[in-house]
């Protein structure tokens, strides 16, 4: 008897902390891990969210930029975290799918692994080239690099990155073999880029836009179904004849596997808040980014979401042959 009232006394104790716990998260800052260097889409888009966020939840959100092995390096710390809440990450179409076929071993499964919070927005990539690549248009540039293949180089932000898996798409359709240049992000890559030291890039759209503007890029195609309002002057590829050109990339945020629903509804809330408030939504529309609809922000969405994109980009990545150890 004295035992069984011990026993419920214990637990009652453990489930009133746990509750209690719940109810005042957060209690001190939280960190957001980046998955590429400073400077990149991914970066910019989550130090916006972070901004917002942290107003909302009432504690600090410290963004920790870590690259490396398409994003996988980030994703297994916070694999690895407690579920607490405060360690979550922004993922991305490259960290959270692509990386699943593309590595002959991924150091996790991005299905089972986490948990998901929301499905943040989508952003097209465009294919762009240094300033005094000899094409002005899309044929031009299928033509001129089918004859040059060889001697070429294209960047990404790292093997398995969303930039590296547009290339590998552009260099499938246009039924070229351009050689590979990993960076540990965007930045570095794009300075490369702008030096004339490689010869193209498959950024996305957000990032790209003010190179663009400014003239230090070629932009040469978007690499999606219709314009982006970011980008108006840019035509797609199927615009320029050229079917299947497309490829993506979109942002969520990820904790810990096993993370308290009460925690997980808080920063929900807060995710969807941010979405929703008027600055947010201007910063990210003007990076070019598209945020979900409200009934694609949910965790479950994004769970099914992730799942889905897993299996949709098994498809090109097998058939590209391209595969990291």
């Amino acid at each position: 008897m004295k035992r069984t009232m011990i026993a419920a006394i214990a637990a009652a104790g453990l489930a009133f902390s746990g509750s209690a716990g719940a109810q005042s998260y957060p209690n001190h800052s939280i960190t957001m891990i980046i998955p590429f260097a400073a400077g990149g889409p991914t970066d910019v888009l989550g130090r916006v969210m972070a901004q917002r966020m942290g107003e909302i939840l009432g504690q600090t959100i410290v963004v920790e930029n870590i690259g490396g092995s398409g994003g996988m390096i980030a994703g297994t710390r916070v694999k690895n975290a407690a579920p607490d809440g405060y360690t979550i990450e922004i993922g991305t179409v490259g960290t959270h799918a692509q990386n699943q076929t593309l590595y002959k071993h991924p150091a996790y499964n991005s299905a089972t692994d986490f948990t998901p919070v929301s499905l943040i927005a989508e952003v097209p990539i465009v294919l762009i080239a240094r300033p005094d690549f000899p094409a002005k248009d899309l044929k031009e540039f299928i033509a001129y690099t089918k004859a040059n293949d060889a001697k070429m180089q294209f960047g990404s932000a790292g093997a398995g990155s969303a930039t590296h898996l547009g290339c590998v798409i552009a260099n499938l359709v246009m039924g070229t073999k351009v050689t590979h240049v990993p960076y540990k992000g965007s930045a570095p890559a794009m300075g490369d880029l702008m030096a004339g030291r490689i010869d193209f890039f498959c950024e996305v759209a957000s990032t790209a836009k003010s190179l663009i503007d400014g003239g230090k890029v070629k932009a040469i195609a978007l690499m999606a179904e219709t314009r982006s309002p970011a980008l108006p002057n840019v035509p797609t590829g199927a615009e320029q004849g050229v079917k299947n050109f497309d490829a993506y990339t979109w942002n969520a945020i990820f904790a810990p596997k096993g993370l308290p629903a009460d925690v997980l509804k808080k920063l929900n809330a807060a995710a969807v808040e941010a979405m929703n408030t008027p600055s947010v939504k201007e910063r990210l529309q003007g990076l070019g980014a598209t945020i979900v609809a409200p009934e694609r922000r949910t965790p479950q969405y994004l769970g099914s979401f992730v799942e889905s994109e897993i299996k949709k980009w098994e498809v090109p990545i097998k058939a590209s042959g391209v595969s990291v150890d």
